[in-house]
């Protein structure tokens, strides 16, 4: 199988787990009033994506697995096009000091769990990097 189609399989199976994923998490917090299952997938992705941004950088350079796992993945799981739309539908039962914490909440937060997360992959990914060179310098 060339590479190209190799990435296109890899993305629609990590989108498939991805929005297998989100639907899972909406339907757990669907009791909820407020748009929990938005901020969750979408501050667990941002974290996520910017750990597999640093694991790859540091330790996997196989194109289809990044593709698969970032666009796939993490694309499925999270949602712009949910979070603009519960913004807007926030605006007819909250107040705007909540809405805005929504908004803020959501943005500042996944930037800096993506932050967090990129720290942590890139520590992570050196550590067994480290490891796999002594492995192998025995």
């Amino acid at each position: 199988m060339n590479n190209h189609w190799k990435n296109i399989l890899a993305v629609a199976i990590g989108g498939a787990i991805g929005t297998y994923g989100r639907y899972s998490l909406n339907i757990l917090t669907s009791n909820s009033v407020y748009p929990i299952g938005t901020i969750l997938e979408n501050l667990i992705g941002s974290f996520l994506l910017g750990f597999l941004t640093a694991w790859f950088i540091v330790l996997i350079r196989k194109e289809w697995l990044k593709v698969g796992l970032g666009v796939g993945l993490c694309g499925g799981f999270t949602t712009m096009s949910t979070f603009a739309a519960d913004t807007l539908s926030l605006f007819a039962t909250f107040s705007f000091i909540e809405v805005f914490t929504y908004v803020i909440g959501s943005v500042l937060g996944g930037i800096l769990l993506a932050f967090c997360g990129y720290l942590i992959g890139t520590r992570f990914a050196a550590k067994i990097n480290n490891q796999r060179k002594e492995v192998n310098a025995k």
